[in-house]
Protein backbone atom coordinates (compact mmCIF):
# COMPACT_ATOMS: atom_id res chain seq x y z
CA UNK A 1 0.00 0.00 0.00
CA UNK A 2 1.19 3.48 -0.82
CA UNK A 3 1.50 5.87 2.12
CA UNK A 4 1.74 9.57 1.41
CA UNK A 5 3.98 11.98 3.29
CA UNK A 6 1.03 13.05 5.44
CA UNK A 7 0.17 9.45 6.35
CA UNK A 8 -2.68 8.90 3.91
CA UNK A 9 -3.00 5.31 2.65
CA UNK A 10 -3.81 5.00 -1.04
CA UNK A 11 -5.16 1.76 -2.50
CA UNK A 12 -3.29 1.02 -5.72
CA UNK A 13 -4.69 -1.11 -8.52
CA UNK A 14 -2.09 -1.41 -11.27
CA UNK A 15 -4.39 -1.98 -14.24
CA UNK A 16 -1.77 -2.84 -16.85
CA UNK A 17 1.01 -5.32 -16.01
CA UNK A 18 2.64 -8.29 -17.72
CA UNK A 19 4.36 -11.56 -16.82
CA UNK A 20 6.29 -12.30 -19.99
CA UNK A 21 8.96 -14.54 -21.44
CA UNK A 22 10.77 -12.68 -24.18
CA UNK A 23 14.02 -14.60 -23.72
CA UNK A 24 16.12 -15.73 -26.70
CA UNK A 25 15.19 -19.33 -25.90
CA UNK A 26 11.51 -18.51 -26.40
CA UNK A 27 11.92 -16.33 -29.49
CA UNK A 28 10.53 -18.08 -32.55
CA UNK A 29 12.18 -15.77 -35.09
CA UNK A 30 13.79 -12.37 -35.59
CA UNK A 31 10.47 -10.68 -34.86
CA UNK A 32 10.46 -12.02 -31.31
CA UNK A 33 13.84 -10.37 -30.79
CA UNK A 34 12.67 -7.13 -32.40
CA UNK A 35 9.61 -6.98 -30.17
CA UNK A 36 11.41 -7.38 -26.83
CA UNK A 37 14.23 -5.10 -28.00
CA UNK A 38 11.63 -2.41 -28.71
CA UNK A 39 10.15 -2.85 -25.24
CA UNK A 40 13.63 -2.52 -23.78
CA UNK A 41 14.20 0.67 -25.77
CA UNK A 42 11.07 2.20 -24.20
CA UNK A 43 12.30 1.06 -20.79
CA UNK A 44 15.78 2.51 -21.28
CA UNK A 45 14.65 5.81 -22.78
CA UNK A 46 11.92 6.70 -20.26
CA UNK A 47 13.18 5.25 -16.95
CA UNK A 48 15.27 7.11 -14.36
CA UNK A 49 18.86 5.76 -14.42
CA UNK A 50 18.48 3.98 -11.09
CA UNK A 51 15.41 2.11 -12.36
CA UNK A 52 17.01 0.57 -15.45
CA UNK A 53 17.39 -3.21 -15.63
CA UNK A 54 19.96 -5.42 -17.24
CA UNK A 55 18.70 -6.73 -20.60
CA UNK A 56 18.77 -10.40 -19.53
CA UNK A 57 16.54 -9.77 -16.52
CA UNK A 58 14.18 -7.64 -18.62
CA UNK A 59 13.74 -10.43 -21.18
CA UNK A 60 12.55 -12.93 -18.58
CA UNK A 61 12.04 -12.13 -14.92
CA UNK A 62 11.06 -14.48 -12.11
CA UNK A 63 7.92 -14.89 -10.05
CA UNK A 64 9.75 -13.46 -7.06
CA UNK A 65 10.79 -10.47 -9.15
CA UNK A 66 7.23 -9.53 -10.02
CA UNK A 67 5.94 -9.95 -6.46
CA UNK A 68 8.82 -7.96 -5.03
CA UNK A 69 8.66 -5.16 -7.61
CA UNK A 70 4.89 -4.72 -7.41
CA UNK A 71 3.93 -5.50 -3.82
CA UNK A 72 6.97 -5.55 -1.54
CA UNK A 73 9.33 -2.85 -2.79
CA UNK A 74 6.52 -1.41 -4.89
CA UNK A 75 3.24 0.23 -3.78
CA UNK A 76 0.67 -1.95 -5.57
CA UNK A 77 -2.13 -3.57 -3.62
CA UNK A 78 -3.49 -5.40 -6.65
CA UNK A 79 -2.39 -5.75 -10.26
CA UNK A 80 -4.13 -6.80 -13.45
CA UNK A 81 -2.06 -9.11 -15.65
CA UNK A 82 -2.73 -8.57 -19.34
CA UNK A 83 -2.28 -11.59 -21.59
CA UNK A 84 -0.46 -10.96 -24.88
CA UNK A 85 0.28 -14.19 -26.73
CA UNK A 86 2.16 -13.19 -29.93
CA UNK A 87 2.30 -16.81 -30.99
CA UNK A 88 3.87 -15.97 -34.34
CA UNK A 89 6.87 -14.49 -32.51
CA UNK A 90 7.28 -16.69 -29.40
CA UNK A 91 7.35 -20.47 -29.07
CA UNK A 92 5.30 -20.73 -25.88
CA UNK A 93 3.75 -17.29 -26.18
CA UNK A 94 4.98 -13.97 -24.83
CA UNK A 95 2.54 -13.66 -21.94
CA UNK A 96 0.13 -16.57 -21.43
CA UNK A 97 -2.87 -16.96 -19.16
CA UNK A 98 -1.76 -20.36 -17.86
CA UNK A 99 1.70 -19.19 -16.80
CA UNK A 100 0.31 -16.02 -15.24
CA UNK A 101 -2.42 -17.92 -13.39
CA UNK A 102 0.09 -20.34 -11.86
CA UNK A 103 2.17 -17.41 -10.70
CA UNK A 104 -0.83 -15.52 -9.31
CA UNK A 105 -1.95 -18.55 -7.29
CA UNK A 106 1.02 -18.12 -4.94
CA UNK A 107 -0.64 -15.08 -3.35
CA UNK A 108 -4.40 -15.31 -3.87
CA UNK A 109 -6.26 -12.06 -4.32
CA UNK A 110 -3.33 -9.94 -5.43
CA UNK A 111 -3.71 -10.46 -9.16
CA UNK A 112 -6.54 -10.38 -11.63
CA UNK A 113 -5.42 -12.35 -14.69
CA UNK A 114 -7.08 -11.31 -17.92
CA UNK A 115 -7.35 -13.49 -20.98
CA UNK A 116 -6.92 -12.84 -24.69
CA UNK A 117 -8.47 -14.12 -27.89
CA UNK A 118 -7.99 -13.69 -31.61
CA UNK A 119 -11.23 -13.42 -33.62
CA UNK A 120 -9.37 -14.62 -36.70
CA UNK A 121 -9.52 -18.09 -35.12
CA UNK A 122 -13.24 -18.19 -35.89
CA UNK A 123 -15.17 -20.84 -33.94
CA UNK A 124 -12.02 -21.79 -32.04
CA UNK A 125 -11.92 -18.26 -30.63
CA UNK A 126 -15.44 -18.69 -29.25
CA UNK A 127 -14.52 -22.06 -27.77
CA UNK A 128 -11.44 -20.53 -26.18
CA UNK A 129 -13.46 -17.73 -24.59
CA UNK A 130 -15.68 -20.39 -23.01
CA UNK A 131 -12.56 -22.23 -21.82
CA UNK A 132 -11.03 -19.12 -20.21
CA UNK A 133 -14.26 -18.31 -18.40
CA UNK A 134 -14.84 -21.84 -17.18
CA UNK A 135 -11.22 -22.54 -16.22
CA UNK A 136 -9.95 -19.15 -15.06
CA UNK A 137 -13.19 -17.21 -14.46
CA UNK A 138 -11.85 -14.22 -16.36
CA UNK A 139 -13.63 -10.87 -16.17
CA UNK A 140 -11.51 -9.07 -18.75
CA UNK A 141 -9.35 -9.55 -21.84
CA UNK A 142 -6.49 -7.79 -23.60
CA UNK A 143 -7.12 -7.13 -27.29
CA UNK A 144 -4.06 -6.69 -29.48
CA UNK A 145 -5.37 -5.69 -32.87
CA UNK A 146 -1.95 -5.51 -34.57
CA UNK A 147 -0.91 -9.06 -33.65
CA UNK A 148 0.26 -11.13 -36.59
CA UNK A 149 -1.66 -14.28 -37.52
CA UNK A 150 -0.16 -16.14 -40.46
CA UNK A 151 -0.58 -13.88 -43.49
CA UNK A 152 -2.74 -11.41 -41.56
CA UNK A 153 -1.06 -8.44 -39.90
CA UNK A 154 -3.96 -7.07 -37.95
CA UNK A 155 -7.70 -6.99 -37.35
CA UNK A 156 -10.36 -4.45 -36.38
CA UNK A 157 -12.75 -4.31 -33.48
CA UNK A 158 -15.52 -3.92 -36.07
CA UNK A 159 -14.76 -7.18 -37.90
CA UNK A 160 -17.81 -9.52 -37.93
CA UNK A 161 -15.78 -12.25 -36.25
CA UNK A 162 -14.78 -9.82 -33.49
CA UNK A 163 -18.42 -8.87 -32.90
CA UNK A 164 -19.28 -12.54 -32.35
CA UNK A 165 -16.58 -12.68 -29.70
CA UNK A 166 -17.83 -9.52 -28.00
CA UNK A 167 -21.38 -10.86 -27.98
CA UNK A 168 -20.15 -13.96 -26.19
CA UNK A 169 -18.05 -11.95 -23.74
CA UNK A 170 -21.06 -9.82 -22.84
CA UNK A 171 -23.18 -12.94 -22.36
CA UNK A 172 -20.58 -14.58 -20.09
CA UNK A 173 -19.92 -11.47 -18.00
CA UNK A 174 -16.45 -10.76 -19.38
CA UNK A 175 -16.98 -7.02 -19.37
CA UNK A 176 -13.57 -5.33 -19.41
CA UNK A 177 -12.01 -4.98 -22.84
CA UNK A 178 -8.44 -3.66 -22.57
CA UNK A 179 -7.51 -2.57 -26.08
CA UNK A 180 -3.95 -1.67 -27.07
CA UNK A 181 -4.40 1.57 -28.96
CA UNK A 182 -1.06 3.27 -28.59
CA UNK A 183 2.50 3.32 -29.86
CA UNK A 184 3.53 0.60 -32.24
CA UNK A 185 6.16 -2.02 -31.45
CA UNK A 186 8.41 -3.28 -34.21
CA UNK A 187 7.52 -5.19 -36.42
CA UNK A 188 3.81 -4.43 -35.90
CA UNK A 189 1.88 -1.94 -38.02
CA UNK A 190 0.96 1.34 -36.33
CA UNK A 191 -2.18 1.61 -38.47
CA UNK A 192 -3.53 -1.57 -36.89
CA UNK A 193 -3.50 0.28 -33.55
CA UNK A 194 -5.61 3.20 -34.83
CA UNK A 195 -8.42 4.17 -32.47
CA UNK A 196 -11.30 4.69 -34.91
CA UNK A 197 -12.83 1.24 -34.46
CA UNK A 198 -13.28 1.86 -30.73
CA UNK A 199 -16.10 4.27 -31.56
CA UNK A 200 -18.31 1.67 -33.27
CA UNK A 201 -17.52 -1.16 -30.88
CA UNK A 202 -18.29 0.95 -27.80
CA UNK A 203 -21.56 2.12 -29.32
CA UNK A 204 -22.64 -1.38 -30.29
CA UNK A 205 -21.64 -3.07 -27.01
CA UNK A 206 -22.89 -0.86 -24.22
CA UNK A 207 -22.56 -3.66 -21.68
CA UNK A 208 -18.77 -3.76 -22.10
CA UNK A 209 -16.15 -1.41 -20.71
CA UNK A 210 -13.59 -0.34 -23.30
CA UNK A 211 -10.32 0.52 -21.59
CA UNK A 212 -8.14 2.08 -24.28
CA UNK A 213 -4.61 1.37 -23.15
CA UNK A 214 -2.01 4.07 -23.71
CA UNK A 215 -4.95 6.46 -24.30
CA UNK A 216 -4.43 6.25 -28.04
CA UNK A 217 -0.97 7.87 -28.12
CA UNK A 218 0.15 9.30 -30.46
CA UNK A 219 -3.52 9.76 -31.44
CA UNK A 220 -4.62 11.48 -28.24
CA UNK A 221 -6.98 13.93 -29.94
CA UNK A 222 -8.76 11.18 -31.88
CA UNK A 223 -9.16 9.13 -28.71
CA UNK A 224 -10.48 12.01 -26.62
CA UNK A 225 -13.10 12.97 -29.20
CA UNK A 226 -14.35 9.38 -29.12
CA UNK A 227 -14.16 8.91 -25.36
CA UNK A 228 -16.05 12.10 -24.54
CA UNK A 229 -19.18 10.80 -26.27
CA UNK A 230 -18.93 7.11 -25.39
CA UNK A 231 -19.86 6.61 -21.74
CA UNK A 232 -18.22 3.17 -21.62
CA UNK A 233 -14.76 4.22 -22.89
CA UNK A 234 -11.86 4.69 -20.47
CA UNK A 235 -8.23 5.75 -20.79
CA UNK A 236 -5.27 3.75 -19.51
CA UNK A 237 -2.13 5.70 -18.57
CA UNK A 238 0.44 3.00 -19.36
CA UNK A 239 3.21 4.44 -21.60
CA UNK A 240 1.87 7.98 -21.12
CA UNK A 241 2.81 8.11 -17.43
CA UNK A 242 6.61 7.53 -17.73
CA UNK A 243 6.88 10.83 -19.61
CA UNK A 244 6.39 12.37 -16.17
CA UNK A 245 10.16 11.79 -15.81
CA UNK A 246 11.59 12.60 -19.23
CA UNK A 247 9.07 15.20 -20.43
CA UNK A 248 6.94 16.37 -17.49
CA UNK A 249 5.30 19.20 -19.40
CA UNK A 250 4.25 16.81 -22.15
CA UNK A 251 2.75 14.51 -19.52
CA UNK A 252 0.96 17.51 -18.03
CA UNK A 253 -0.59 18.22 -21.43
CA UNK A 254 -1.72 14.59 -21.75
CA UNK A 255 -3.26 14.29 -18.28
CA UNK A 256 -4.92 17.71 -18.62
CA UNK A 257 -6.50 16.69 -21.92
CA UNK A 258 -7.75 13.45 -20.41
CA UNK A 259 -9.23 15.26 -17.41
CA UNK A 260 -10.88 17.85 -19.69
CA UNK A 261 -12.47 15.32 -22.04
CA UNK A 262 -12.96 12.15 -19.97
CA UNK A 263 -13.11 13.47 -16.42
CA UNK A 264 -11.48 11.98 -13.30
CA UNK A 265 -13.61 8.82 -13.15
CA UNK A 266 -12.47 7.32 -16.46
CA UNK A 267 -8.67 7.31 -16.19
CA UNK A 268 -6.76 4.23 -14.96
CA UNK A 269 -3.21 3.91 -13.67
CA UNK A 270 -1.02 1.24 -15.26
CA UNK A 271 2.73 0.80 -14.84
CA UNK A 272 3.11 -1.46 -17.90
CA UNK A 273 5.39 -3.60 -15.74
CA UNK A 274 8.02 -4.78 -16.51
CA UNK A 275 8.65 -1.98 -18.98
CA UNK A 276 8.49 0.22 -15.89
CA UNK A 277 8.16 -0.47 -12.17
CA UNK A 278 5.28 1.13 -10.26
CA UNK A 279 7.31 2.45 -7.31
CA UNK A 280 8.69 5.55 -8.97
CA UNK A 281 5.66 6.09 -11.20
CA UNK A 282 3.22 6.20 -8.28
CA UNK A 283 5.48 8.42 -6.22
CA UNK A 284 5.95 10.92 -9.03
CA UNK A 285 2.28 10.96 -9.95
CA UNK A 286 1.24 11.57 -6.35
CA UNK A 287 3.61 14.53 -6.09
CA UNK A 288 2.85 15.91 -9.56
CA UNK A 289 1.00 19.14 -10.20
CA UNK A 290 -0.19 20.38 -13.57
CA UNK A 291 1.54 23.69 -14.42
CA UNK A 292 -0.71 26.65 -13.77
CA UNK A 293 -0.97 27.78 -17.38
CA UNK A 294 -1.96 24.31 -18.63
CA UNK A 295 -4.45 23.81 -15.79
CA UNK A 296 -5.99 27.24 -16.35
CA UNK A 297 -6.33 26.77 -20.10
CA UNK A 298 -8.20 23.46 -19.64
CA UNK A 299 -9.98 24.40 -16.43
CA UNK A 300 -8.77 21.24 -14.66
CA UNK A 301 -6.86 20.32 -11.52
CA UNK A 302 -5.10 17.14 -10.42
CA UNK A 303 -6.18 17.00 -6.79
CA UNK A 304 -5.34 14.28 -4.26
CA UNK A 305 -8.89 12.96 -4.56
CA UNK A 306 -8.53 12.67 -8.34
CA UNK A 307 -5.15 10.97 -8.00
CA UNK A 308 -6.68 8.42 -5.62
CA UNK A 309 -9.35 7.60 -8.20
CA UNK A 310 -6.79 7.22 -10.98
CA UNK A 311 -4.40 5.12 -8.89
CA UNK A 312 -6.93 2.52 -7.88
CA UNK A 313 -10.54 3.40 -7.21
CA UNK A 314 -11.57 3.65 -10.87
CA UNK A 315 -10.19 0.20 -11.72
CA UNK A 316 -11.67 -1.20 -8.51
CA UNK A 317 -15.10 -0.02 -9.61
CA UNK A 318 -14.80 -1.62 -13.06
CA UNK A 319 -13.66 -4.94 -11.60
CA UNK A 320 -16.02 -5.02 -8.62
CA UNK A 321 -13.20 -4.89 -6.05
CA UNK A 322 -14.32 -4.25 -2.46
CA UNK A 323 -11.48 -1.95 -1.43
CA UNK A 324 -12.24 -1.97 2.31
CA UNK A 325 -12.41 -5.77 2.40
CA UNK A 326 -9.15 -6.03 0.46
CA UNK A 327 -7.42 -3.64 2.86
CA UNK A 328 -8.39 -5.86 5.80
CA UNK A 329 -7.42 -9.06 4.00
CA UNK A 330 -4.02 -7.78 2.91
CA UNK A 331 -3.26 -6.50 6.40
CA UNK A 332 -3.67 -10.08 7.63
CA UNK A 333 -1.95 -11.77 4.66
CA UNK A 334 1.25 -10.05 3.51
CA UNK A 335 2.79 -11.00 0.18
CA UNK A 336 4.89 -14.17 0.26
CA UNK A 337 8.09 -14.47 -1.75
CA UNK A 338 10.83 -17.08 -1.57
CA UNK A 339 13.59 -16.62 0.99
CA UNK A 340 16.79 -15.16 -0.37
Amino acid sequence: MYKTADGREIFIVDAHTHFWDGSPENQRNIHGKQFIDCFYAYHSALSPPEEKWEKSRFEKYSEDDIYRDLFVDGPDDMAIIQTTVLGDFYKTGFGCIERSSRMAARNPGRFIVNGAFDPRDGEKALEYIHYMKETHDITGVKLYTAEWHGDSRGWKLTDPAAYKCFELCEKLGIRNMHVHKGPTIIPLSKDSFSVGDVDDAATDFQGLNWIVEHCGLPRLDDFCWIAVQETNVYGGLAVALPFIHTRPRYFAEVIAELLFWLGPDKILFGSDYAIWTPKWLVDRLWNFQIPEDIAAERGVQLTDEIKEKILGLNAARLYGIDVDAKRRDFADHPVLIAAE
